[in-house]
């Protein structure tokens, strides 16, 4: 079954961003409807309970003189107002007397005069049990009641004595078209806001997306082609950034895989050579004892033969070819191991002098003991590059203010050499693979000074060892020593 392939970043990063925009502004929209909601509702409550504390007083004198004319006019004041579309307006003004009867009402055909309430309306019922209850003596509010769902109740008082009642009914849907046009234009401020913000929002996404997709597609190269052939548009950053960081991590490790082909390929010609040059040095080895034999007898005949000037001529030009080719056939036995003197104790001093400005640099106490007293007869060059490969090492994994020792003597015709620092403990997994070429534990090595050292040690016969625990890491050298070692 093959798995469908996931979007490109190019296409999932704009759509989140897109849909964490849209969802931020339905947030911050619904915020302001819903305080709008709440801001309507109190500008409901002030306006009525404003209207009704002037109605209230506007209608003491009509109730004092009786004159019922007059209060019906007081009520109808309001609605006599030319309003905008959406105003708090009320939907019924009555005016309850003393004794609970419809004193005047905006609407006498549903509440005629002297009628007593709840007679014939029902959805009043409940307001007139409030009233007997409780007798104003300021303004109340009350919900839910009938058909009117939001009443403010105002006494008409004068000189102390309760008159009767103002009652203004609202319905909440008095202010819906207000409300939903609000958040009409709400919703369209939201969306302009929406398209602004989303344009940058995507661009930012893609040049952010870009350069990771541009390093997606140059790590897809490794393997499939030549590391000389992957060329890396990878856009150069001023930020500093961790994209940054990984751009340059990537194209260190692009150069340290084309490093390690190219030590690949050296060493496959180096080998090749090597194979070369012991082909040819057997052929020289049998070539040169048949031309031994040659140019000794030709030497014999010159010295002891009886020859004509003619004959002479001609051995001696013989003798001259021959020569030229035991030469040319010496330089195909000539050996590459380098020559150098014995080892000697001050070969062993020298390195510590060399190494102790890196040791002082990386704030890293050397400690230096030397016990080998006598010339031993080992290339001092091989020894002194093994001593300087592993030390220059143990300063580099030991931490500052950290030590590094370093012990060497003769033990049991044997040149021991221990190579010790405080760094961090190494694994056993990566022990296994320590002496292996390009295998480093260690950041920015390249892993082929242990394979080396590893080369010259068992190339002289000896061993190396390495144990590795919290305290310390400790790096065992022994190179016996030949019979003729000591002086």
């Amino acid at each position: 079954m093959i798995a469908s392939r996931s979007p490109s970043l190019r296409v999932k990063i704009p759509l989140r961003v897109s849909l964490l925009v849209i969802i931020v502004g339905c947030v911050i929209t619904a915020s302001l409807l819903y305080r709008a909601f709440g801001v309507f509702r109190e500008d409901l409550l002030v306006s009525s309970a404003n209207l009704g504390r002037i109605l209230a007083r506007s209608l003491v004198t009509p109730m004092l003189h009786d004159d019922v004319w007059k209060a019906y006019e007081v009520i109808n004041t309001p609605f006599g107002i030319d309003t905008k579309q959406g105003a708090l307006q009320a939907d019924l003004v009555l005016v309850i007397s003393r004794n609970g009867r419809v004193y005047v009402s905006t609407q006498p055909s549903d509440y005629p005069m002297l009628s007593e309430i709840g007679a014939g309306q029902p959805e009043l019922n409940d307001l007139r049990r409030r009233i007997e209850q409780a007798p104003l003596t300021d303004q109340q509010l009350l919900e839910g009641l009938g058909f009117n769902e939001l009443m403010v109740l105002t006494p008409i008082i004068s000189d102390g004595v309760l008159l009767g009642t103002l009652v203004m009914g609202y319905s909440r849907d008095i202010f819906s078209q207000r409300f939903l046009g609000f958040a009409w234009q709400a919703a369209l401020t939201t969306l302009l806001i929406v398209i602004i913000v989303l344009a940058p929002a995507v661009y930012l996404a893609r040049r952010f997306t870009d350069p990771l997709v541009k390093l997606s597609n140059c790590m897809s190269m490794i393997g499939s082609r030549e590391l000389d052939e992957i060329e890396c548009a990878l856009d150069p950053s001023p930020r500093n950034d961790e994209l940054d960081q990984l751009q340059r991590q990537f194209r260190l490790m692009l150069a340290e895989l084309r490093d390690k082909q190219q030590l690949e390929q050296q060493m496959v010609v180096t080998e090749r050579l090597a194979a070369i040059g012991r082909f040819t040095a057997g052929i020289a080895h049998e070539i040169n004892n048949p031309l031994g034999g040659l140019l000794t007898a030709t030497n014999t005949l010159l010295r002891h033969g009886q020859l004509n000037p003619m004959a002479e001529k001609t051995v001696r030009l013989i003798e001259r070819g021959l020569k030229q080719i035991r030469d040319t056939v010496g330089t195909l036995l000539v050996e590459a191991k380098h020559k150098s003197h014995p080892m000697s104790r001050q070969d062993i001093d020298d390195i510590q002098a060399l190494l102790q400005p890196e040791a002082q640099r990386r704030r890293v106490a050397l400690n230096w003991d030397n016990r080998v007293e006598a010339c031993l007869a080992l290339p001092s060059t091989l020894v002194r590059q093994v001593l300087i490969n592993l030390v220059l090492n143990a300063i580099a994994a030991a931490p500052e203010e950290g030590w590094v020792d370093c012990r060497s003597e003769i033990e049991h015709e044997t040149l021991l050499i221990e190579v010790s620092n405080s760094g961090e403990q190494i694994s056993d997994e990566v022990i296994a693979h320590l002496f292996e070429p390009f295998m480093s534990h260690q950041d920015g090595g390249r892993g082929l000074g242990l394979w080396v050292t590893y080369q010259i040690v068992t190339g002289l016969n000896g061993t190396i060892e390495v144990d590795s625990g919290p305290v310390d890491t400790r790096f065992t050298i022994i190179l016996p020593l030949p019979l003729m070692a000591a002086a």
